[in-house]
């Protein structure tokens, strides 16, 4: 780092006022604090002091989310060698995924930095790192053989219209990456769905094979109470299979061991609110219980166990990872408990009621970033209510 440090001394000059490359500087500059903290400080006024920046916090994230991205290029490799009755390697399945999941990383970074460059250079400010995480969970929550320039329309369209349109990270209403998978899914159905047979090498639709892509096993076909398993027909799969994650599914979606272990991490360092992820999880269990109560003997998914709900689809990536996001999530303490309970409330609705979408996590959480502000407003207000009420009290008396 001694290196880099270095040059980054020899060559800011010509960067800043004055420089020969003055006007580049805010992209210069977003370069440097990419490798080093900035040496900013405050100089007058109150602060808030803390050890952690913005930056730390993003990178604690991306760590938090590599259980989820590695199980996930192990599974696609896993599920492909044994949908053509093959036994590879550990190292070779993994591989395999890897090379199929590494250019939907690139397209991400490379066209959601793209574009933050470029207003960095029109606005003239640095850039922020709230991209780093968001370019991460773009490629988590999407099928693995969607088009690349589908997957790069759908970022730069989730970062011009949800995040520069409002004057960049921290100022957005709604999580950039679930409106990057709300754009794929909504303009590209079809890709999205996981209707189609996916196998490496292999597009004569004639030939027959089980393993096949997907965005999730809930748009799968059903047979029993309990969720097909996606990868291979005939099979079911126990609570042990959900846990573990081995079926068909976006990338980082289906372990829900991988998913808790990024819980952990981000609960263990604060970086997410523990009231929205616990609060997620209790609205969509116990609206799973009311709908098991009430379903009809024909409606599958209302008649799936609550716990199961809990982890299937993408309930659990959105519980930690999307939910939590600091900036679309509420403020208040009471209102995380009701932003968080709503979005598990919601989504188990929408994956019940909504038979043409099968998954409601995504509309659920977008929902409900929507409605955050509101709810944060609410209970701020009732607050000064009743400290008015009680101001009231202690005068006549």
């Amino acid at each position: 780092m001694k290196i880099i440090e270095n040059i980054i001394r020899n060559t800011k000059p010509k960067f800043e006022k004055g420089g020969k490359y003055e006007k580049w500087l805010p992209v210069y500059e977003s370069f440097e604090t990419f490798f080093f903290v900035p040496a900013h400080t405050t100089k007058q006024g109150s602060h808030v002091r803390d050890a952690i920046d913005l930056k730390r916090s993003m990178m604690m994230v991306i760590i938090a989310l590599l259980p989820a991205l590695l199980f996930g290029m192990w599974n696609i490799g896993s599920l492909y060698y044994m949908s053509i009755g093959e036994t590879h390697s550990l190292i070779e399945t993994f591989w395999f995924g890897f090379v199929k999941v590494l250019p939907l990383i690139l397209v991400s970074y490379g066209v959601g930095l793209g574009v933050e460059f470029i207003f960095v250079f029109l606005r003239g400010h640095e850039i922020n790192e709230g991209f780093l995480v968001s370019g991460m969970l773009i490629p988590l929550i999407v099928p693995v053989d969607v088009p690349l320039w589908m997957l790069a329309v759908a970022t730069a369209f989730a970062v011009l219209i949800g995040k520069e349109a409002f004057g960049g990270t921290g100022m957005n209403i709604v999580n950039p990456a679930l409106l990057a998978r709300a754009f794929l899914f909504f303009a590209y159905p079809a890709q999205m769905s996981g209707n189609t047979v996916w196998v490496h090498g292999i597009s004569d639709g004639k030939v027959l094979v089980d393993g096949f892509s997907g965005e999730t096993i809930l748009g799968q076909k059903i047979n029993g109470v309990t969720q097909a398993y996606s990868g291979f027909v005939d099979n079911q799969l126990s609570t042990l299979d959900l846990l573990i994650g081995n079926y068909a599914g976006s990338v980082g979606e289906t372990s829900f061991i991988a998913i808790a272990i990024g819980a952990i991490i981000l609960l263990y360092t604060g970086i997410a609110s523990f009231r929205i992820m616990f609060s997620v999880f209790a609205g969509g269990f116990l609206m799973a219980s009311l709908l098991n109560a009430v379903a009809p003997a024909g409606n599958i998914l209302m008649n799936t166990p609550a716990l199961e709900h809990m982890l299937i689809g993408g309930f659990a990536f959105g519980a930690v990872f999307m939910a939590t996001d600091p900036v679309t999530a509420a403020q208040t303490g009471k209102g995380k408990w009701i932003y968080g309970f709503l979005i598990g409330a919601f989504a188990i609705i929408i994956r019940c009621l909504n038979p043409a979408y099968p998954e409601g996590m995504m509309l659920a959480i977008l929902f409900m970033n929507v409605f955050s502000p509101l709810i944060d407003h609410v209970v701020i207000q009732s607050n000064i209510n009743k400290r008015l009420r009680r101001a009231k009290v202690s005068h006549v008396k």
